[in-house]
């Protein structure tokens, strides 16, 4: 299938499926005329890295999910793909690093500005 038809079926734009390909996370061939072909597995493989990506994982994360063959079934299957808590347990650190060093941020910010005010008026 070409990547219009792709993008259609699962709800994607064609930048979107361009984009994953540049990440290494799906291939294509090119027909005679250079358009991109899908075979039938990609519906899979694309409906799982938007899964992924729309829980907050990150490209990177996905990249794992495919070495390991884990993008050919769908997620919710069992066995589940080995490694998977391991990702998912990275990923809310570094959520919550950020979140605390936001949290930091908008202190301080909201100190400065409390200075602010009140020598404001």
């Amino acid at each position: 299938m070409r990547i219009g038809e792709l993008a259609a079926l699962v709800g994607t734009s064609t930048r979107a499926l361009r984009y994953y390909e540049q990440q290494g996370l799906l291939t294509s061939t090119r027909d005679g005329n250079g358009y991109r072909e899908y075979d039938e597995g990609a519906l899979v493989r694309v409906r799982n890295i938007r899964e992924l990506l729309g829980v907050g994982l990150t490209t990177e994360d996905v990249l794992g999910y495919l070495e390991q063959g884990c993008l050919e079934r769908p997620l919710s299957r069992t066995p589940r793909c080995t490694g998977e808590w391991e990702t998912i347990r990275r990923r809310l650190e570094s959520l919550d690093g950020r979140i605390s060093r936001l949290q930091e941020t908008r202190d301080r910010l909201a100190r400065h500005g409390a200075e602010v005010e009140a020598t404001a008026e």
